[in-house]
């Protein structure tokens, strides 16, 4: 896989009125074409021209670099391997479809990504008609309405555009995109998972429209017993990367006028449920999942019989493109400004100030330290500085928490990283 190398390009911040929205009609015209695939089933016939997963992703693929041809900033490529598991007992080749936007820093990469794979009630039902529209067409649309919309501007790090295999099967197409991101050694910043962002009616009628769940985890369950130990004892559980990342997106949902909330739900995913997000919180990756409001599990891995199925006509298309807005902001946001910190190193024990230091960041031309109460969640206040440390003057270290987050020259802020003690 190559990653396009562009020229140093001048990066555009176009403000809030004179930005481009998602088009429901857009997203509902591809939601409409995957479902028109019959079965998107990961064990589906690869080589069918017209139907399963091999013609779905071959359309994708087509779409993105239709896009490309358009801007001359997307080169689209494949990433495979065969994998093997409870449901899929006799081995599969495992495809994601890629879009690279590349950014002036190749190497850093924001990913935004859906699952093209379906499936009905029998996990291993591989033929039987499984149109997936919400699960995961939805996701698949957003992403290419978004790569629609980004491709015409200019950034520091490289969007990635994805469509992954075999999340029904074993969540094989995110942890393969995880490992070619650890494996090639890229920088990420965020990864956005949509994974069922259609929908606003639930199983019990209910409609909820004016919100989308953002689920994040604390810290990645891989991460070093003695990392982890120097986190609780800083205080850190709410602040991790994956945290900030959902913190981040709900202060870019604030600013979309007639948007979303972003409810931030403080676990990994939907009760006992995972989805392509967790590989890269167990590499320790910023990943978040997007979910609707309310789920109808009436029409989620559901054979087509009356009243039930995964069908379009149970979609809100208005909804899902407000949920496509809130991921274009935030990678807007964060594809446009400089890396965060590295690491941030506070002091002040037995003091009534609190000293904050750290590496300087390419791209940055100042720094924002923020803090907040210990018990609050939300940042409160906060002090931009040109320089890589600083004293807080009358911040109590044991009451307060500390993080600092770079600044571009068109003022695109990175996400906080939490700041502790220096180890």
């Amino acid at each position: 896989m190559r990653i396009l190398a562009l020229a140093p390009l001048t990066l555009i911040a176009l403000p809030a009125q004179a930005q481009e929205k998602p088009d429901p009609a857009k997203l509902k015209a591809s939601v409409e074409k995957l479902v028109s695939f019959g079965t998107r089933h990961t064990l589906s016939d690869p080589d069918n021209p017209t139907r399963g997963i091999g013609a779905a992703r071959r359309w994708f693929a087509t779409e993105l670099a239709r896009l490309g041809d358009q801007c001359n900033c997307i080169e689209v490529a494949n990433i495979a391997r065969g994998f093997t598991g409870d449901r899929a007992p006799n081995g599969v080749q495992i495809v994601d479809v890629l879009g690279f936007q590349a950014g002036t820093d190749p190497k850093r990469v924001v990913i935004v990504m859906g699952h093209i794979d379906s499936r009905v009630t029998d996990v291993m039902n591989a033929t039987a008609d499984a149109p997936g529209a919400n699960d995961d067409a939805s996701g698949v649309a957003l992403v290419l309405e978004a790569a629609r919309i980004l491709s015409k501007q200019k950034f520091r790090a490289t969007i990635v555009y994805a469509a992954l295999s075999g999340e029904e099967q074993g969540l094989f197409g995110g942890q393969l995109l995880a490992e070619t991101a650890k494996e090639r050694g890229w920088t990420v910043t965020a990864v956005l998972n949509n994974d069922i962002v259609g929908n606003t009616v639930g199983t019990d009628g209910r409609k909820v429209a004016d919100r989308v769940r953002v689920f994040s985890e604390t810290f990645g369950e891989n991460d070093e017993s003695k990392t982890l130990k120097g986190l609780r004892a800083d205080g850190g559980e709410d602040d991790g990367p994956s945290r900030a990342l959902a913190k981040a997106v709900d202060q870019v949902a604030g600013t979309i006028p007639g948007g979303l909330d972003a409810f931030l739900v403080r676990r990994p995913d939907r009760f006992g449920r995972g989805g392509d997000h967790t590989p890269f919180n167990k590499l320790g990756y910023p990943a978040i999942r997007f979910s609707v409001g309310i789920e109808n599990y009436d029409a989620q891995h559901q054979d087509l019989v009356p009243g039930k199925g995964d069908t379009v006509d149970k979609m809100d298309f208005p909804y899902l493109a407000k949920v496509t807005a809130v991921n274009v902001a935030t990678i807007r946001r964060l594809a446009a400004a400089p890396a965060a910190p590295d690491k941030v190193t506070i002091g002040g024990a037995l003091a009534s100030d609190t000293s904050v230091k750290w590496a300087a960041v390419p791209g940055a031309v100042k720094y924002r330290i923020h803090w907040r109460r210990a018990d609050a969640r939300d940042w409160t206040d906060h002090l931009d500085v040109t320089g890589t440390e600083a004293s807080l003057k009358g911040v109590i270290v044991d009451d307060s928490f500390v993080g600092v987050s770079s600044i571009g020259a068109d003022g695109a802020e990175s996400l906080v990283t939490f700041g502790g003690r220096g180890r």
